[in-house]
């Protein structure tokens, strides 16, 4: 029996957009660094205002800060920076495209990415600076020493990964597209790299931070300029606070190459399509 009111349906809750789940894996609480960072350097203040450490074997922040601004100010800091960093570029383009092309055509032939696995996985372990003395050996002390250093941490970490990453790909899908009538390339191009793909980037992130310190390491000792020079040259007078704000200044690089770089390239790709694991 009606009783003659209008019957309406309830309000329905206003829509709330939803958060990726990508997104909130990736996102990291930057309150959280600045505690820990802020710790690490009230420590470090204390050890030096309060007289427990001298300033010939650990210079204050304050002594640091005045390097930082002076280096900036007369741009030998920035010169030092510049020239690591262009290094770092040019071996990471030659021997990263080299290490993603090599590792996905290796990938192709199941035979040979068995046979291959093992050694790049023994050259990834010793990639880098393992390779220092060689290089001297090799090239002497200049700028082709650092170079090979570089490109050697490089390429053996993307080459590696980005063959496990193949690796990892279903044989079931390579037969379906095949079945299908692809072309070896097309299952390239369609199947293997979208597949393998966060190896790639994973062996990218790697590679960067393997190459940045091997660049650093191979600057102390084999050129005359660079942030590792600068470092190497500031012990010689035990100039601690050289040597301080050199350190914080490739820490700062690093975090920054993979903060403003790497992770969102990540989140635009891999996390994006639901590729995390």
């Amino acid at each position: 029996m009606g009783t003659g009111l209008p019957v309406t349906a309830p309000p329905s809750p206003p829509a709330v957009a939803s958060r990726p789940m990508w997104a909130a894996r990736a996102g990291l609480p930057l309150v959280r660094g600045m505690i820990s960072f802020g710790a690490l350097f009230a420590v470090w203040y204390a050890l030096t205002a309060g007289g427990w450490v001298k300033p010939f074997a650990l210079a204050s922040p304050v002594a640091v800060a005045g390097v930082l601004a002076d280096g900036i100010r007369d741009r030998t800091l920035l010169g030092h920076l510049g020239i690591s960093l262009a290094r770092l570029v040019v071996g990471m383009a030659v021997a990263g495209s080299a290490g993603i092309a090599l590792g996905m055509l290796v990938g192709i032939s199941r035979a040979l990415a068995i046979f291959v696995e093992p050694l790049a996985g023994f050259f990834n372990a010793l990639s880098g600076i393992v390779w220092l003395p060689l290089a001297i050996t090799w090239f002497g002390l200049t700028w082709k020493t650092v170079l090979f250093v570089i490109a050697n941490g490089i390429f053996f970490t993307v080459f590696f990964n980005t063959l496990v990453g193949v690796r990892s790909v279903p044989r079931l899908y390579e037969h379906a597209i095949l079945t299908l009538g692809a072309s070896r390339w097309r299952m390239l191009r369609d199947v293997l790299f979208p597949g393998a793909f966060p190896g790639i980037v994973t062996g990218i992130r790697l590679g960067l931070g393997f190459g940045w310190r091997a660049l650093i390491a191979a600057e102390l000792v084999a050129v005359t300029q660079g942030l590792g020079f600068m470092i190497f040259s500031a012990a010689n007078y035990l100039r601690t606070d050289i040597i301080l704000a050199g350190i914080l200044v490739i820490g700062i690089v690093a975090i920054a190459m993979d903060s403003l770089i790497l992770v969102p390239i990540e989140r635009a790709t891999v996390l994006r399509w639901g590729m995390y694991q």
